[in-house]
């Protein structure tokens, strides 16, 4: 096989645009192919990062917002909802941005839209202003959710097959510590007696950043441009919507108890917001690091595998969660809830390597072969990814209004444990029934209803 040629397209007049992108041949991959990677891996983890920092500055927000906003839990709770459910819904648009706009030249959009929510919440932060301003300029928020979908779309076809997981991991992972970063900001601002401006302020100037570094350092694939209909072939595919229900009890998990971690303790152990800010950003923070560790074990043992072991551990976490809430042991709840952060970050990055090992399968299963099964799996894995990515970010959703109504019910969070218990009982099911029961399932390929290959998923 000859190697294409591993010096990227000059840019044109409208971007920098690569023409030849094999990133599955070694010779191609080893002589430039990986230093390019690299390179937009980069720079995609840095907005992404931002993104999701602004997605999620309402959860630590809300910690500024004392009596004298007037805002009871049952608001907060309603508010963090909105804006998951926005950050969500938006990851489907954002999925198709890539290939309309290209990856780089998304990227510099993506970023700078950020501007809007931070800047509006700048305007409105202060005592007097009406739950439905917060609610408004909340929503404007939700777009920072988006930038997880186009940057994981748009890095999945810069990598082999071999390396997605540890990449995707990587991407992820990065982009998911900015809500940790944030909390943490926001401690040392509460500590030092500023306000919530204070915070808002620092992230206005790294965001003009994020959009000019990715102006200057990133690419364009135009093997990726002009391919919408991708997503409705992802759309059309069972395991997208079957891989979208594991995503809810990962990511869901790891988003929604992010943006509801803080309130929980102070609506349930009476923690001050400087006391629960302490605490607040630790387990969004090992579940951000431990995302690589989760793809990097997927691709040696199988993400399948790494999934259902990995769902059981959350369950476990979950039961420890319903007898500390019920003792109100405040020591065993934060240690359960950072354990429970750390199993959903090692979720994520398992259960995003097996989307593209599921669609390499399946064009192995039609007879394709080398670079055009490669280039199969790689077009509906990415399209996928960014459905994938909202359903699961809808988990979050899920979680904040368990634990609204938990708390207006029951006046704890007791009662949303157990149904998020139940929840990843279902997930544990679904794995296996799917991916592990039948590890060589019949299907019949497009060329002939004779032939009948073999799907094995517990590879994935």
């Amino acid at each position: 096989m000859t190697a294409p040629s591993t010096a990227p397209a000059p840019p044109s007049r409208g971007g920098r645009w690569i023409q030849q992108w094999d990133p599955e041949d070694e010779t191609f991959w080893k002589e430039g192919g990986e230093k390019v990677a690299r390179r937009n891996l980069l720079f995609s983890v840095l907005s992404e990062h931002i993104g999701f920092s602004i997605w999620t500055m309402w959860s630590v927000l809300v910690l500024f917002m004392g009596p004298e906003y007037g805002l009871t839990p049952a608001d907060k709770f309603l508010l963090t909802s909105m804006v998951t459910l926005v950050g969500a819904v938006v990851r489907v648009p954002y999925t198709f941005a890539v290939a309309i706009f290209g990856g780089r030249n998304w990227t510099i959009i993506s970023a700078a839209l950020l501007l809007v929510p931070t800047v509006a919440a700048f305007a409105v932060m202060k005592p007097g202003t009406s739950f439905d301003t917060f609610l408004l300029v909340g929503l404007l928020a939700g777009i920072g959710g988006g930038n997880f979908a186009s940057s994981m779309t748009n890095i999945n076809a810069f990598f082999p097959l071999r390396k997605k997981g540890w990449a995707l991991g990587l991407n992820a992972g990065g982009g998911n510590i900015g809500v940790p970063v944030i909390q943490l900001v926001a401690l040392a601002i509460i500590g030092a007696s500023g306000g919530p401006r204070v915070l808002l302020g620092i992230y206005i100037p790294l965001i003009v950043v994020a959009a000019v570094l990715a102006s200057l350092f990133m690419d364009n694939l135009a093997s990726v441009k002009n391919d919408t209909g991708a997503a409705k072939d992802a759309a059309k595919d069972g395991h997208t919507w079957i891989m979208s229900f594991l995503y809810v009890g990962t990511f869901g998990s790891f988003i929604g108890y992010s943006f509801a971690f803080g309130q929980v303790l102070q609506n349930q152990f009476g923690r001050t917001p400087l006391e629960a800010a302490y605490v607040t950003f630790i387990g969004p923070l090992l579940g951000s690091l431990i995302r690589p560790v989760g793809g990097s074990l997927a691709d040696k043992y199988g993400g399948a595998k790494i999934t259902l072991y990995n769902y059981v551990g959350m369950g476990v976490a979950t039961a420890v969660l319903i007898a500390a809430s019920m003792q109100k042991s405040l020591t065993l709840f934060t240690c359960a809830f950072v354990v429970l952060f750390v199993l959903s970050g090692l979720g994520n990055g398992s259960t995003y390597k097996m989307i593209p090992g599921i669609f390499q399968t399946k064009a192995l299963a039609k007879g394709l072969e080398g670079e055009a099964a490669a280039a199969y799996g790689r077009r509906l894995s990415g399209a996928s990814m960014g459905l994938i990515g909202a359903v699961g970010a809808l988990g979050g959703v899920g979680i904040n209004l368990a634990f609204r109504q938990s708390f207006l019910s029951y006046g704890s969070g007791t009662g949303a444990f157990v149904a998020f218990l139940a929840f990843y009982g279902a997930c544990f099911v679904v794995t296996w029934a799917v991916y592990l029961r039948r590890p060589a399932r019949q299907v019949t390929t497009a060329a002939s209803t004779d032939t009948k290959p073999q799907l094995n998923y517990a590879e994935v």
